[in-house]
């Protein structure tokens, strides 16, 4: 779900702030992608066929998510020596927004959970840098 959230959040950044909620509802909308592996596997990059109550708790998270913007960015901003937010590559916002949002905001998720599921997904979708950048950021949040 996390993952989920952080693509619709990564996609709708690309809008104007009136456009936002429609493209969060558009995240539902694209087609599943695939690709095949060296070995000549299938595998699923992309499908969005969820239950109607995973899909209201996405699109309630992600709203919530570019509602705080200026506060996350604010935040952010505070700790992040060299980087303001609007000098930092997109992925690696969206993660750092979604995780903040997740440690000042969701009371169901621990800090140090939120900050692991940040780092593991700019494993997965930041530069070979980013890992590194969004603990360090986030321990400052700490």
């Amino acid at each position: 779900m996390r993952e989920h959230c952080f693509k619709m959040l990564f996609c709708a950044d690309f809008y104007s702030a009136g456009e936002l909620k429609g493209q969060l509802e558009q995240y539902f909308e694209a087609p599943q992608e695939d690709e095949t592996t060296k070995e000549g596997e299938s595998r699923i990059l992309h499908c969005v066929d969820m239950e109607e109550k995973d899909r209201s708790y996405l699109l309630l998270k992600g709203t919530a998510v570019l509602e705080r913007l200026p506060e996350l960015d604010a935040r952010i901003d505070e700790v992040a020596q060299g980087w303001k937010t609007r000098r930092m590559g997109k992925v690696e916002l969206t993660i750092l927004r979604l995780a903040l949002y997740e440690m000042l905001h969701d009371d169901e998720i621990p800090e140090k959970v939120a900050i692991n599921e940040a780092v593991e997904l700019a494993k997965k979708f930041g530069g070979d840098d980013a890992p590194s950048f969004i603990n360090g950021v986030l321990a400052k949040l700490v």
